[in-house]
């Protein structure tokens, strides 16, 4: 919001020797951000003249010039060439004399040019940052002045006044005025404030002929979707008449270009204020105001040109010809003011500020108007608003101020809060006693009344913004200084922390980082294709969820795998000369279930904590969402050095990731031999965790690599995180050491090539008993000495006893039992 100093002290105490910082700096003071300071740039001797003689020179270019001759208040008249043909001998203009610096920035000094001394600029609306306009010098006689020839132009035209930009956050759209602005320089410095939305409307006749009509048939929220909304009207205006020069310059400060006085006067009074105003070209309306919702696919043409399609949820001002207007966005170009306007209507509302919201997103149509109302105005300043338009119009149109008009005003009612005495200190830490409490809230606008326990407080109207006791809290703090709030670090309660699952998260994270492998986050959304290719970790067959607004065509599911994004962060890397690569991430997929419609229309209350219902609710409306993890390995894992080959990345180093991971989760992750549709047939295996499959590992399938633009062996797997830390034992107790030696001994065993090498470790450790304390699958031989369709598996075991150096005897007589076992199971048989 950019505040005009020559604005805001007339409605707040500024000292006159007060600089633009020293403005900024109350405002800071008060919780605001500083932005910019704004100004027309415009420096040095700058006076009024008048024309006293011209000769007109045409040039060779085609171009006319005029020698003129100009009194400027000196001895003699200055010789100035001016290429501008709008004006005549007597005419009144504004000249830049040697010295001057005018916006760009162009300093004007004597120069010859066309064959003259030109000793001066005759200076035009855009050369003195004033608009646009660069079709003429400026005439002061059609800006309504006639001041003395020599006067300051700079002090006339206003172009000495500064603004300051200060940021508004949403929740503070009252400051988006000068009166709101102005409250919060009093609230800062303790200066006097005089509000101008206390003006007092004038009274208007009851029944005096103008008729007004709410028919808001689809509220939004259960919320009419008009408050207020007031009518006047001015007669006999003259539209061509200046916007004075004063006014001219704040709207140009204020970033709103000038358009005409009616237009200009709108929108003085809407940064004033704060309340938008649309004023209506009476003599253009068909019989009275209708404010109603659209009819789906109703159309309206806006100020911008544009015809648009309506939305049933869009607000809407009509008469008896149709929709005239956009409420609370943008008005119609039906009953637009313009050059031949003679008589106006004279709106001031106040709007629900969720429909006006979606309006403006909707039709991606912001404003002025807009962004006020969404962001609330006060309910009870559009009379002193409307009121405000027709004193301005009557002041500087020449209109009259009509007998005609209405208003439409629901009971306003204001809410109570009940404030302890001591809980703002409390919250904020600071102590705040009891009147000064009462003081800050009172400066702010609020009632306060004590009660036993503290106050009963009712905020302002413009303050929809303050809703509870922590809201007055903040105020509080806010006013009497956040330099004041200690810097204290907070007592964490005890018992706090992160959850089991975090913990295992955060294990697995860093014992993969530990490992050599670089963490990589990617995008949650895919194309259909690589949901289909790569599927869950689990292998299910549930659909993918498509996403109703994707930021991207290309790619709008959500996803089912991992995978997707690190053969993307692969083929990145390896277009940048990246070649080995070794990759994790942990993340969320998306696993609808079958037949189940996810989606809501469902909106929770704002401002208060949902209830069990409601968030069983929103919970329904979305797709489980378990945190896999993946591992990525292409190139070599290990690089060539002296004396020692590169190891290139495989299924091992997928295996040994595997491995990482379930050491920092707690649990013995089994693999057997299975089949993917992206991986390489024999080299794909099914991960398990106490017989229950949560993922899988293995290489990916040649033709899908080479799909991806990625060469040689790429090993990948993708593991059910969630799932795996559930199933992981909810305590770790760590053992003793043994003092005693360990017993070691190998077996090997012959089983069915099909058979699980999982299985067969699984029935050794069952039969081989306490005594065994590891066991590792060392070989997997497949060829002569073997029968066609059978294996033979070698597992190293290790045995110790707690108490007692085993003997050889104690081990051989442990590993036959876990033999006995399988031989059982399985048929298996010790090698020959």
């Amino acid at each position: 919001m950019r505040v005009p100093l020559s604005w805001l002290r007339e409605f707040v105490e500024v000292p006159a020797d007060a600089t633009p910082d020293d403005v900024y700096a109350s405002l800071v003071a008060v919780g605001f951000e500083e932005e910019d300071l704004i100004g027309f740039d415009v420096t040095g001797p700058v006076v009024v003249g008048r024309v006293e003689s011209f000769d007109a020179e045409p040039q060779k270019n085609g171009k006319v010039i005029r020698w003129c001759q100009v009194d400027v208040g000196e001895s003699e008249p200055r010789g100035i060439i001016c290429g501008a043909q709008n004006f005549l001998p007597g005419d009144k203009v504004v000249v830049s004399l040697p010295g001057a610096v005018l916006p760009g920035p162009f300093p004007i000094s004597a120069r010859k040019t066309y064959g003259h001394v030109s000793d001066g600029m005759i200076a035009s609306v855009k050369e003195l940052g004033l608009g646009d306009d660069h079709d003429g010098i400026i005439r002061l006689a059609e800006w309504g002045l006639d001041p003395e020839v020599g006067t300051d132009a700079i002090a006339l035209l206003g172009v000495d006044d500064v603004a300051v930009d200060v940021n508004v956050t949403p929740d503070r759209g009252y400051a988006l005025s000068i009166r709101g602005l102005a409250r919060e320089y009093a609230l800062s410095t303790g200066a006097a404030f005089a509000d101008p939305g206390m003006r007092e409307p004038a009274e208007v006749a009851p029944g005096s002929g103008f008729a007004l009509t709410i028919a808001d048939d689809n509220p939004i929220r259960g919320q009419q979707g008009v408050t207020q909304f007031v009518v006047r009207t001015v007669n006999g205006v003259d539209p061509s008449r200046p916007t004075p020069t004063w006014m001219r310059s704040r709207l140009l400060l204020a970033g709103i270009r000038p358009l005409g006085v009616l237009i200009d006067i709108t929108n003085y009074v809407m940064l004033e204020l704060g309340n938008p105003i649309h004023g209506y070209d009476a003599d253009r309306l068909t019989g009275g105001i209708t404010v109603r919702r659209a009819a789906e696919a109703e159309k309206l043409t806006t100020l911008d040109g544009v015809e648009r399609t309506l939305s049933a949820e869009d607000l809407l001002i009509t008469d008896d010809s149709g929709p005239i207007g956009l409420a609370g966005v943008m008005g119609g170009s039906t009953t637009e003011l313009g050059d031949d306007t003679t008589n106006v209507v004279v709106e001031a509302a106040a709007f629900e500020s969720v429909s006006i919201a979606r309006t403006a997103r909707r039709h991606r149509l912001p404003s002025e108007a807009s962004k006020r109302f969404e962001r609330g105005v006060d309910p009870l300043v559009a009379h002193a608003a409307a009121q405000r338009v027709v004193d301005l119009m009557v002041e500087l149109a020449g209109g009259t101020a009509g007998t005609v008009g209405t208003d439409l005003t629901y009971a306003y009612e204001p809410l109570s809060i009940a404030l302890p005495e001591t809980f703002a200190a409390d919250l904020i830490g600071v102590p705040y006693d009891a009147d000064l409490q009462q003081r800050i809230l009172e400066q702010i606008g609020c009632g306060v009344a004590r009660t036993e326990t503290g106050f009963a407080v009712t905020p302002p109207s413009w303050r929809p913004d303050i809703v509870d006791k922590w809201s007055l809290a903040e105020e509080i703090a806010r006013v009497d200084g956040l330099d004041k709030v200690p810097s204290i670090l907070p007592t964490p309660p005890s018992g706090r922390g992160y959850t089991r699952a975090q913990q295992a998260r955060r294990r697995v994270a860093d014992a993969l980082a530990a490992a050599g492998l670089v963490e990589t986050i990617s995008f949650p959304f895919v194309d259909e294709q690589s949901n289909a290719l790569y599927g869950s970790a689990s292998g299910d067959g549930a659909p993918a969820v498509r996403i109703a607004n994707a930021l991207d065509q290309t790619a709008p599911f959500l996803r089912r795998s991992l995978i997707p994004g690190l053969v993307a962060t692969a083929h990145r890397n390896l277009a940048r000369g990246v070649t080995d690569l070794s990759l994790f991430e942990t993340g969320a997929v998306f696993l609808p279930e079958d037949g189940v419609t996810y989606g809501t229309d469902f909106n929770p209350p704002r401002a208060a904590r949902p209830s069990d219902d409601d968030l069983d609710r929103i919970h329904a409306s979305i797709p489980p969402q378990p945190r896999h993890v993946a591992v990525l390995f292409a190139g070599d894992v290990s690089p060539k050095q002296p004396g020692r080959p590169a190891e290139a990345a495989g299924l091992a180093s997928a295996l040994d990731a595997i491995r990482v991971i379930g050491a920092a989760v707690g649990v013995t992750i089994d693999v057997a031999q299975t089949q993917r549709v992206a991986l390489h047939p024999g080299r794909a295996g099914m991960l398990t965790v106490a017989g229950e499959d949560v993922g899988y590992v293995g290489e990916l399938h040649p033709d899908v690599a080479g799909e991806a633009d990625l060469v040689g062996r790429v090993a990948i797997a993708e593991l059910d995180l969630d799932r795996a830390i559930a199933l992981a034992p909810s305590r770790v107790t760590a053992g003793p050491l043994s003092t005693y030696p360990a017993a070691t001994q190998d077996v090997s065993v012959v089983v069915p090539a099909e058979l699980p090498a999982a299985d067969v470790r699984a029935a050794l450790v069952q039969g081989a008993g306490d005594l065994l304390e590891q066991v590792r699958l060392v070989d997997d031989y497949r060829g002569q000495g073997l029968d066609e369709g059978q294996k033979s598996l070698t597992f190293a075991l290790r045995f110790r006893a707690e108490d007692r150096t085993l003997t050889a005897a104690e081990a051989t007589e442990a590993k036959m039992a876990g033999v006995a076992v399988a031989e059982q199971r399985f048929g298996a048989r010790i090698r020959d």
